[in-house]
């Protein structure tokens, strides 16, 4: 096929149905003719791949044929009223709503990563079989601070970003099988704590928590989340309960694992910025862990204010849809049991 002539003989509809679907209100002519363009145009798409896949046209057609089908279909677009309501309530309400869980991935990181550093420091031998003697001692006359302030701070916070959302989306896409999420747990806890041993047994504790703490807080947290909302989903499967199918449980608390995903993304942008720009200044450590502090609290407050006010809201919506709060049915219909003022007097 001459691609050039093929697209000189077309070029023409292909502009028409651009110009077409740039979201203008159309008289019902032009509906007409944007749909008549609109299956030439996917006829016209199928035919560049099948016989002369070229990536640019392809690209040209398949942007067109998309932006078309949006105007015939009527896509919803984002406002910013959207942005904003998912600020204000899907984001805190999904992370919300799985507290229970990611509480409970806090506190047993917490407890093992605990444990591993009382036994590594408790037990300098195990340092040497799990590390190494001599990267023991680099790690601690050097490696350690030297990670903070190895690489310029712009591209180590897009490093920090990228890997903790990596490792949030590994947890939320593995969370229904389960064990993968236990899995990531522990060689973060095991990584973790043996690094702390090994700093604590070497005298440089003080150093290890100032350096870790500030973003660790936020950043650990963030973690925590992606963790129990997998687990979440992972349980839904399992335990649906007595109102749901596996496959509903499953759909419902997926679409509030992305929800809290998408959440997460800025969560871990916010902490990679404190690990690049306040870890390693020359601050004292009272004063960057209290930045860190002050964020990891933001955070905490954000969620169980604004998740508990969408939670209640959500609820109330439910009851008044369902009618809960009435004693019967005739009460529905009446209207008995609405809050009313006093009764008019005799």
């Amino acid at each position: 096929m001459d691609l050039d002539a093929y697209v000189a003989e077309h070029d023409g509809e292909w502009r028409r149905l651009e110009q077409l679907s740039r979201g203008r209100r159309l008289d019902p002519a032009e509906v007409d003719e944007l749909l008549a363009l609109y299956q030439r145009a996917t006829t016209h798409l199928s035919v560049v791949r099948s016989r002369s896949p070229d990536p640019v046209l392809v690209a040209r057609l398949s942007r067109l044929v998309l932006t078309a089908r949006a105007t015939i279909t009527g896509g919803r677009r984002l406002r910013l009223a959207d942005a904003g309501r998912f600020v204000t309530h899907g984001f805190p309400r999904a992370v919300y709503r799985a507290w229970p869980w990611w509480s409970g991935v806090a506190v047993a990181f917490c407890a093992v990563t605990a444990f591993l550093m009382y036994w590594v420091a408790a037990h300098p031998e195990s340092a040497a079989v799990l590390v190494g003697e001599e990267q023991a001692r680099e790690l601690v006359e050097s490696e350690f601070a030297g990670y903070y302030t190895e690489f310029l701070p712009a591209s180590f916070a897009l490093h920090l970003w990228t890997h903790n959302a990596w490792l949030a989306a590994q947890c939320l896409a593995s969370g229904v099988l389960i064990l993968p999420v236990v899995w990531l747990l522990w060689t973060n806890a095991l990584n973790l704590g043996v690094v702390g041993g090994v700093m604590i047994d070497h005298g440089s504790a003080e150093q290890f928590f100032g350096l870790i703490t500030p973003h660790g807080l936020l950043e650990l947290t963030g973690i925590y989340v992606a963790a129990g909302v997998g687990l979440r989903i992972g349980w839904a499967w399992i335990a649906p309960g007595p109102d749901r199918t596996r496959g509903r449980a499953l759909a419902e608390t997926a679409r509030e694992g992305m929800v809290a995903a998408v959440g997460l993304v800025a969560l871990f942008a916010v902490s990679a910025l404190i690990e690049s720009m306040v870890t390693p200044t020359p601050m004292p450590a009272a004063f960057r862990i209290g930045i860190g502090a002050a964020a990891w609290l933001g955070f905490l407050g954000y969620v169980l204010l604004f998740g508990s006010r969408a939670e209640a809201e959500l609820k109330a919506e439910a009851d008044f849809k369902t009618g809960a709060g009435f004693e019967t049915g005739a009460d529905l219909k009446t209207g008995a049991g609405l809050r009313a003022g006093p009764p008019p007097s005799a």
